[in-house]
């Protein structure tokens, strides 16, 4: 039986308590699964949420029943006001959190700490130096790699995540694990996902059983000990023995979690995403700056998602470029 008073329960019974707001568009690295080589139109400065509209935007949410904010991007960290948005969201009462591909984060440390920021998911995709290079078209390797390590020894809960790709880092799997042998970190692997201009294909994409295939070759099976995962985790979770951290698969593509999904995503330009898949927006900002409630429109936007990955529910509607094409590309819907 749906609540139709709980304005964030879908058709399939589904409660969301997750929003994942992105703050900016822009960015200073260009990973290439994220952003086109040619680069994105980004949206005028006057189109983007103040960071007052972000705060009352998010207020409705947590009115209705979220309990968890993520700020993503493009790269939260380079917006100005970052510290002025910290604080207003620290106001409510929700778990925040951030994502960051960690360039510059060594910077914020003392205002995340103040806004009781403590977990933190980092972007990094190879631990070579040239690869990293190459997949983000910008040198900076070793700040980021030296940054995680400062996250750690400052006591964030830190997740690294890591898009897999045939033929570029699907060789680095294990060297990911090991570097969890010494670190309390969570190093999650993610199946490429198609988006607008990442040039994906299936060929290109390593799933969750190619690398359980690789790790059951390389520990022994009484090592690998399969972790209890959160409740709406998208992330099947494990350890090896002894080591400090963990790892994880986010398995997108070929076993999706949408069973479990509570996460809805607000863009930096005030639109509405139900799934992270689907081309559908809905528009609070225009509505919020006219005086007009939005309660409706989220509503409206949850009540129509789809059951599985925005209507693609099988892998072979996946592979339609027809299909996804008309989606962002990640860096203007945010991670």
């Amino acid at each position: 039986m749906i609540d139709k008073k709980k304005i964030l329960q879908d058709l399939h019974g589904r409660d969301h308590a997750y929003l994942r707001i992105s703050l900016i568009e822009r960015c200073n690295l260009r990973c290439s699964y994220c952003m086109p080589e040619e680069g994105v139109p980004l949206s005028p400065k006057s189109h983007l949420m103040t960071n007052d509209e972000i705060y009352e935007i998010a207020k409705t949410f947590v009115k209705h029943g979220v309990t968890k904010i993520r700020l993503t991007g493009g790269e939260p960290l380079v917006r100005k006001d970052i510290p002025v948005i910290l604080k207003q969201l620290a106001t409510l009462p929700v778990e925040l959190s951030i994502t960051s591909n960690a360039v510059i984060i060594d910077k914020f440390i003392p205002v995340l700490k103040e806004y009781g920021v403590n977990n933190i998911n980092v972007s990094l995709d190879s631990l070579d130096a040239e690869k990293f290079k190459h997949i983000t078209r910008r040198d900076q390797f070793t700040k980021v790699y030296n940054n995680i390590l400062l996250l750690v020894k400052e006591g964030f809960n830190v997740k690294v995540n890591a898009v897999l790709m045939k033929g570029f880092n699907e060789n680095e799997i294990i060297d990911f694990i090991h570097f969890t042998k010494d670190l309390p970190v969570s190093v999650r692997f993610i199946e490429f996902m198609p988006f607008d201009g990442n040039k994906w294909d299936m060929s290109k994409m390593v799933s969750y059983a190619d690398v359980m295939e690789l790790v059951n070759k390389e520990f022994p099976e009484t090592s690998i000990e399969r972790l209890q995962d959160a409740k709406n985790d998208t992330s099947k979770n494990y350890k090896i023995k002894d080591y400090k951290g963990s790892f994880a698969i986010i398995s997108s593509v070929t076993n999706p979690f949408c069973d479990s999904c509570n996460r809805l995503r607000l863009t930096a330009n005030g639109q509405l995403k139900n799934c992270l898949f689907s081309s559908g927006e809905s528009d609070l900002l225009t509505a919020l700056r006219a005086g007009k409630p939005i309660e409706p429109i989220i509503q409206n936007a949850v009540h129509a998602k789809f059951k599985v990955r925005g209507g693609m529910d099988t892998l072979e509607k996946l592979q339609e470029p027809k299909l996804h094409n008309n989606n962002r590309s990640m860096i203007t819907i945010g991670g």
